[in-house]
């Protein structure tokens, strides 16, 4: 799979590149990547790519021209074209997994009030957003989208490590331990250390739903929607739920006392 990355700071998404598992992606042949400075294609001498946009307004916009001829320095027209902007739709581990199965993606990195519309218009086909805040380097973002992309391509990371993860099968991860077994007199739940894998399994799926219920409920009613809930889950929900009703009640009662 290749990244090709438009940018007016190529030395921002290259530090990532060249490091860590990424580092042995490319090593390995697995991932290829593309830098591509936009200046190179700016008119005049001072490499210009930004003006003040048409109707006023506050900063600068992206323009079209030195973008655009970027764009077409790397057939942009056959591939698949990414904008990160805070106005895109929200980026999500699914659509991470259909990036996944693209052999070429190139992404766009905005810089101070985005870029111009007819860019987007002639040359993208996602808009994309990492979430709902605003910021200064759409490298920073960009980034974050390889990041979250290029560890699903097969041989980057092993499926052991991807089955049980956040957002798998609906629900975010449950904790995990390590050694040692005694942390400031915190010790690892005696399930763990075991040997029972049922009894790990049932553990860490309640510990699942339990972390899904009180971080982000809205994915539970999601994982039903999509039929990802099993029979235990569910069933478990039931018991988790109703021990969050008891806590309630007795904090209620406890506080009537005071």
């Amino acid at each position: 799979m290749k990244f090709t990355v438009l940018t007016l700071f190529p030395e921002i998404p290259r530090a990532f590149f060249e490091a860590s598992i990424m580092a042995k992606a490319v090593e390995k042949g697995i991932i290829a990547y593309d830098l591509v400075n936009i200046r190179d294609f700016a008119f005049d001498n001072h490499k210009t790519c930004d003006d003040k946009p048409y109707g006023g307004g506050a900063g600068q916009l992206m323009m079209a021209e030195p973008l655009g001829c970027a764009l077409d320095s790397v057939k942009a027209h056959k591939k698949h074209v990414i904008y990160v902007t805070p106005s895109g739709k929200p980026f999500t581990q699914e659509k991470a997994q259909e990036l996944s199965r693209k052999d070429e993606i190139v992404l766009i990195c905005g810089r101070y009030e985005g870029i111009d519309q007819r860019i987007i218009d002639s040359y993208v086909d996602d808009e994309i957003s990492i979430g709902d805040y605003v910021m200064s380097s759409g490298e920073v973002a960009a980034t974050v989208v390889i990041d979250a992309v290029y560890r699903l391509v097969d041989n980057v990371i092993t499926h052991e490590s991807l089955e049980e993860e956040s957002y798998s099968g609906g629900l975010l991860e449950y904790p995990q331990y390590t050694r040692p077994a005694v942390y400031r007199g915190m010790e690892v739940p005696d399930v763990l250390t075991s040997g029972n894998h049922e009894l790990i399994r049932k553990w860490r799926l309640k510990k699942r739903l339990q972390k899904t219920l009180a971080n982000r409920p809205d994915l539970i009613l999601q994982a039903r929607l999509r039929g990802l809930l099993t029979t235990e889950a569910e069933k478990m929900i039931e018991e988790l739920t109703e021990q969050v009703k008891l806590k309630s009640l007795s904090r209620k009662h406890r506080n009537k006392k005071k």
